[in-house]
């Protein structure tokens, strides 16, 4: 204890109380997540229609339910804290079985904070890709990151728990869910990119006639320039072939501007080989 840095043990001592601010910001943080997706339901559907407006309330669901999963998780997690700060402190004040178990507490600090950035993150990506204005692999990433948190998160709430702990086996369930959720909102994005690709490639209903044949000329150069393109790799993928006969010593020599591959060698008959004499 003499050995200890001064400084560290005034830090310590204001563990206990950053490990329930951070998990009651980290609720806050997915409630406020909740309420502003929630608006951008009620925005899409008031500003989008069609493939768009299906699009972004599937999404969005997705992105409601991982939420919910995450806020039953950090519930779960903080009553098995509590589970084993209870069991383990004996006659010692919460905030000193904090200080006793530093590194583990640092650790809830840690995996708490990385919940609710996740959260905020994936809220503001939604938004983004809401308003035309983001890329659907952000949501992809975030949803990775989430389910990289929640992980990290339910082993630092491990390591002191009891195997039979209920709290324990809950918090386990929880980090599926929140697994299984996370892999929606990827799912969903995914399809849902590929719809609105799909769309606003193939929809010409809004063009007037003038904007139509600008699109086709546009189009059919397009289709030149990959037709000259195509022709040119095939001239390359011939002349690769012959170099590769040359080297491989299959290629005769050339007669009369044509490159003729030689016959193939005959075989003979195969003859067993004769049995190696005894010394």
């Amino acid at each position: 204890q003499e050995l200890r840095p001064k400084s560290l043990d005034i830090k310590q001592e204001e563990l206990g109380d950053m490990v329930e601010k951070e998990m009651a910001s980290t609720s806050e943080a997915i409630e406020d997540a909740v309420r502003r997706i929630e608006e951008m339901m009620s925005q899409a559907r008031n500003e989008s229609s069609g493939v768009k407006l299906e699009v972004n309330e599937r999404i969005l669901n997705s992105c409601t339910d991982l939420m919910k999963a995450i806020r039953l998780l950090v519930m779960t997690s903080t009553n098995l804290q509590k589970e084993i700060v209870e069991s383990g402190r004996g006659a010692a004040t919460t905030q000193e079985f904090y200080a006793k178990n530093s590194r583990w507490t640092e650790g809830l600090i840690s995996a708490s904070k990385a919940v609710g950035w996740g959260a905020t993150q994936l809220v503001e990506a939604a938004d983004r890709v809401v308003l035309h204005m983001g890329k659907y692999e952000e949501l992809i990433v975030c949803s990775h990151e989430i389910a990289a948190s929640t992980a990290q998160l339910v082993a630092a709430s491990k390591v002191k728990a009891e195997k039979s702990s209920r709290n324990l086996g809950r918090l386990q369930e929880c980090s599926r869910n929140v697994n299984e959720m996370a892999a929606n909102v990827v799912a969903s994005t995914k399809s849902g990119q590929e719809q609105i690709e799909e769309k606003d490639t193939m929809d010409f209903s809004g063009m007037s006639l003038i904007k139509l044949k600008k699109e086709e000329m546009e189009t059919q150069v397009k289709v030149l320039e990959l037709e000259k393109r195509l022709e040119g790799e095939r001239v390359r993928l011939g002349e690769l072939r012959k170099q590769h006969y040359a080297l491989a010593g299959t290629y005769d020599a050339m007669e009369d501007g044509e490159a003729k591959p030689a016959p193939a060698p005959r075989r003979g008959i195969l003859r067993k080989p004769p049995l190696a004499q005894k010394p």
